[in-house]
């Protein structure tokens, strides 16, 4: 799912393109895609988009007259630039936005069609699609802190909660719980403040350099290689292979469509996260340390 980095980049390639620009035509091919009926997406064609914004992971295009058309991706969803009058292929391409210079087109593979367009009305309408998450970038350590500590929850779910943070995912949450070298199993509520510290800076950092990795891999084109396992990336998509920071092998728990990866020495003390699905079948069987899932896989 794009988050936070991809979506700013998502943003800055379509102001150079389509801000300020009058919409000339909005096709929509699939009848799953669009989740609101009044106001009819008609209501923004031959309009000038005026602003874009990300709400969370969505992207909000705003049009004259205070109309907006709020893009989730989700998973799967992917944007392109193409040539105007652009050609849909209902099985792939779900939606083209027609403006003189060019087609903005909405793609999502796979056959779980779960990406939506929501047409709304002002500031309310956006409210309402807001989750509300506080954005990380723009928090202080002591509302990023009581934010945190809101809810005791896991660090994983807390970090990729859009209630609780904006803009942060599966894959970003893996990558800031690496560079803080904390548990993504460990509870909010018990992180001792060094810990707090350490988390903010990580988070920042993270997601600061990862909007500048991809905005320079852009170079100012459209991005087209959006994807959630990046090459660079320190342990999310890398299970099996060696830590950068301290060369053990990058050990991940699976759950529903989701994965956590983490380095077991560098953030568990050398603890193993029991795959609960799995660990319910293995039972005593399963390898609570590193070193006991190694002499498990060299026998």
């Amino acid at each position: 799912m794009p988050e936070l980095p991809d979506i700013v980049v998502y943003l800055e390639a379509l102001e150079a393109r389509i801000l300020g620009q009058r919409l000339k035509r909005a096709r929509i091919a699939s009848p799953f895609l669009l989740r609101t009926v009044i106001p009819p997406v008609s209501a923004v064609e031959g309009k000038v988009v005026q602003s874009l914004r990300r709400l969370g992971k969505r992207i909000a295009i705003g049009f004259e007259d205070d109309c907006w058309l709020v893009l989730h991706l989700m998973i799967a969803g992917r944007l392109h630039w193409r040539e105007p009058g652009a050609k849909l292929t209902p099985r792939r391409t779900l939606a083209a936005f027609d403006f003189a210079s060019g087609s903005l087109t909405l793609t999502e593979a796979g056959s779980k069609k779960r990406a939506s367009l929501h047409l709304v009305e002002g500031a309310r309408g956006l409210d309402a699609l807001d989750p509300g998450g506080l954005e990380p970038l723009e928090a202080d350590p002591g509302s990023f802190a009581a934010r945190l500590a809101s809810e005791n929850h896991t660090l994983k779910r807390s970090l990729t909660d859009p209630h609780l943070f904006s803009g942060i995912g599966n894959a970003y949450s893996d990558e800031i719980l690496h560079a803080a070298q904390l548990s993504p199993a460990a509870l909010t509520t018990r992180l001792t403040s060094e810990d707090m510290a350490r988390l903010y800076e990580a988070t920042r950092r993270t997601l600061q350099d990862w909007t500048a990795r991809l905005r320079a891999e852009a170079n100012g084109d459209f991005p087209e290689k959006v994807t959630a396992f990046r090459e660079g990336m320190a342990v999310h998509g890398r299970f099996g292979k060696p830590c950068p920071r301290c060369g053990a092998k990058i050990q991940r728990i699976r759950y529903a469509d989701n994965e956590t990866n983490y380095c077991a020495r560098c953030q568990t003390g050398g603890k193993l996260l029991a795959d609960r699905s799995l660990s319910r079948l293995l039972k005593k069987d399963w390898p609570r340390t590193l070193e006991e899932l190694e002499a498990l896989t060299n026998r």
